[in-house]
């Protein structure tokens, strides 16, 4: 039944990287935001360590992963894994995610070190840094057999490139990335190079989302943190009115310094400020 640990457990070491399909969940930190859950497959992850993960991030037209995990104070993701044939078997890997973006010297450094083979459309790799791990029974998931890998979203970038190189700047993987992955749905900021790129070459992000849902502009997923940022500092304005003005604190020896700093400010002919010699007396 249910177990959970810190680490990978040595049993399921070697059976992680037999598996040929996982599950990425993550979300934003607005609970206004939406969850996302991604099928992954092929071979394009590793397991270095047991407290480490990574798969490579192949290019698509969404780009929640990437959004959620670069959102500050957020990370968090997880990782799903099902035993389709065999003893049943449910893994789950908890962690915060890094993205390590196509071209960086950390994407490079990280496909030395692991010897990894990119493929056409790689735009990050994607590191789980592990702290909870969960395994339960599975008695439920059907059996599958194993047919082959889809080779669609490779030849289609092949293509892609091939195209680029022949002169046809459209084609390029930037342009392709400032148009569907420099933001997600919710609107939060996504690839830095479909950011820039966006810049340089004038393209707005398209839409992901429809109706009364949808956001109204870019980065609206964070609205709503912009506007309790402005209700404390109203708040703030307000308390320190009020300890300014109310009787019931005139007895404060601080309340009384701004009452009489105050004074002068609106005292001074012309509208104008305090003298220094006076701005020392209340500091």
């Amino acid at each position: 039944m249910g177990a959970f640990y810190e680490e990978i457990p040595e049993n399921v070491m070697d059976w992680i990287p037999k598996q040929k399909v996982f599950w990425v969940a993550t979300a934003p930190l607005s609970k206004h935001g939406h969850v996302n859950v991604s099928p992954k497959g092929g071979e394009c992850f590793g397991v270095p360590n047991r407290r480490s993960f990574w798969y490579m991030d192949m290019t698509g037209s969404g780009n929640e992963t990437i959004s959620h995990l670069r959102e500050p104070g957020n990370a968090r993701i997880t990782i799903l894994f099902n035993a389709f044939e065999g003893p049943p078997r449910i893994l789950r890997l908890w962690g915060k995610g890094r993205v390590l973006e196509y071209g960086t010297p950390e994407f490079d450094g990280m496909v030395a070190r692991e010897n990894i083979t990119t493929m056409p459309g790689t735009r990050s790799i994607i590191v789980v840094d592990i702290h909870q791990v969960g395994t339960s029974c599975g008695y439920q998931v059907p059996f599958f057999s194993f047919v082959d890998y889809r080779r669609v979203l490779e030849e289609f970038f092949q293509k892609k490139a091939e195209r680029y190189e022949k002169g046809m700047e459209k084609e390029s993987m930037d342009r392709y990335w400032a148009l569907k992955n420099a933001r997600s749905m919710d609107g939060l900021p996504g690839m830095r190079r479909g950011l820039e790129a966006g810049k340089q070459f004038s393209i707005e992000p398209i839409k992901k989302m429809v109706g009364k849902m949808a956001p109204k502009k870019s980065g609206s997923a964070t609205g709503e943190l912009h506007v309790a940022y402005i209700v404390i500092a109203l708040l703030t304005v307000l308390v320190a009115i009020l300890a300014v003005t109310h009787p019931a604190f005139e007895y404060f020896p601080a309340q009384r310094r701004m009452q009489s700093l105050l004074s002068q400010v609106t005292s001074t002919p012309g509208g104008g400020s305090p003298s220094a010699a006076g701005m020392r007396q209340y500091v």
